[in-house]
């Protein structure tokens, strides 16, 4: 199986607690359990690094995911969505993109480090800026690179260019690779 440098990785989080079923994720695509995640064979090179989007209520989730991928944490941005969506506690308004690396992997050049906040608006369920695809691309222009979990939310395939350059896989795209999950 082919391996990647840059994993990009929005996973499809399942949430046990919406009082509505109006509310629910389900409503907009397929989820997965966290063990479902966790056990995905990630194609990632021996010296790598992970983007991997989690909501505010899924970040130890997803910690857990980077480390049962093989990542090693290491900082984090945030996109602010400019919209005020849902919550308990708090009326989520933002999503957080922790960064994990495996081996020996360089960060970005000084010229390529952005704000670690980042702010446009959200406009369909989950998708989320090509700001971050391009930003990856263009901090590691030559590394192998994989969006998993990726999704179609147009209807027409990766009419977006930041996309060229990426292999993707997921249940809503045509995928260039095939994951299984690790023997347990």
């Amino acid at each position: 199986m082919k391996k990647y440098q840059i994993i990009y990785a929005d996973p499809p989080w399942r949430y046990d607690f919406s009082k509505d079923s109006a509310d629910k994720i389900e409503n907009h695509y397929q989820t997965m359990s966290l063990e479902e995640i966790k056990n995905l064979n990630v194609p990632s090179d021996d010296n790598s690094v992970l983007y991997l989007w989690a909501t505010a209520p899924k970040l130890l989730e997803a910690l857990e995911v980077m480390r049962a991928w093989g990542f090693k944490y290491k900082t984090q941005a945030v996109w602010d969505k400019a919209w005020i969506g849902m919550g308990y506690w708090f009326r989520g308004q933002h999503e957080i993109l922790l960064v994990g690396t495996k081996g020996k992997f360089s960060p970005p050049t000084p010229k390529h480090r952005v704000s670690s906040v980042y702010k446009e608006q959200r406009t369909t369920h989950s998708k989320k800026p090509s700001f971050f695809r391009q930003m990856i691309s263009a901090a590691f222009p030559e590394e192998s690179k994989l969006e998993m979990f990726a999704r179609k939310p147009t209807g027409q395939l990766f009419e977006d260019e930041s996309f060229k350059g990426w292999d993707v896989w997921g249940n809503e795209v045509e995928s260039d690779i095939d994951l299984g999950t690790k023997e347990v």
